[in-house]
């Protein structure tokens, strides 16, 4: 799914110093959502749905504040909001100590796109929207069938390196950062409910419509440079 992350801004639309000046309640809201925004990758509208209204209401004013003062851009939608950031300006923090959701290991971006594929797959077949209430749901067993068998169709000339056993390594390695950064959710089973790990359920949060698998598309061969193996 694409969105349109181009600014929009009208000849009266109001500017963040209006809403701020514009009594103490609104001016708390601004604050808030200001914060929340930086806080995390993502704010989503389960987090705080009278804030994320308030985004969503005066939406041109963040806009144009991020783009005005930061450079950044405001990628919105119904249920997701996010703030990309196309540089990073301190080049004494090298990557490594970057606090920020990325992966090196050619396998570990390998493994990301594969699930935002099954997500895309799902999707499809269960007739899910972005605009649906209730978000995607699905097992770690049957993400880890589909990526095992996209990882051997894949990497032919190494389709042994990649047994069930491998991608499941391979799986369980990236879904805490997944977890962290708020892509997708565990559902806890209930106290008295015993739940083997491919039994287990996942949530797709909204970050992952702002994602799509096509890089999956282009040679192996032909990823960043110094990507390990």
């Amino acid at each position: 799914m694409k969105y349109d992350c181009s600014l929009n801004i009208g000849i009266n639309a109001m500017k963040i110093e209006e809403l701020i000046d514009g009594g103490e309640q609104t001016a708390q809201s601004v604050r808030s959502v200001l914060n929340i925004l930086l806080e995390s990758p993502y704010f989503y509208k389960e987090d705080d749905e009278r804030l994320f209204l308030v985004l969503m209401r005066h939406k041109r004013a963040f806009e144009a504040f991020f783009e005005k003062f930061f450079g950044w851009v405001l990628v919105m939608d119904a249920k997701c909001a996010r703030l990309y950031k196309p540089k990073w300006f301190n080049e004494k923090i090298t990557l490594p100590n970057r606090d920020m959701f990325t992966f090196t290991k050619r396998d570990d971006c390998m493994a990301f796109l594969l699930v935002l594929e099954f997500f895309e797959r799902e999707c499809r077949e269960q007739s899910v929207t972005a605009d649906d209430r209730d978000n995607l749901r699905f097992r770690f067993g049957d993400l880890l069938e589909y990526a095992a068998m996209r990882f051997r169709a894949l990497m032919a000339a190494k389709e042994e390196n990649y047994t069930d056993e491998r991608v499941r390594q391979i799986l369980k390695g990236i879904m805490p950062q997944l977890e962290k950064y708020r892509f997708l959710r565990k559902i806890k089973p209930s106290a008295d409910d015993s739940v083997s790990e491919s039994e287990t359920i996942f949530e797709c949060l909204p970050a992952m419509w702002h994602y799509q698998a096509a890089q999956l598309a282009q040679p192996i061969n032909a990823g960043k440079e110094g990507m390990q193996e």
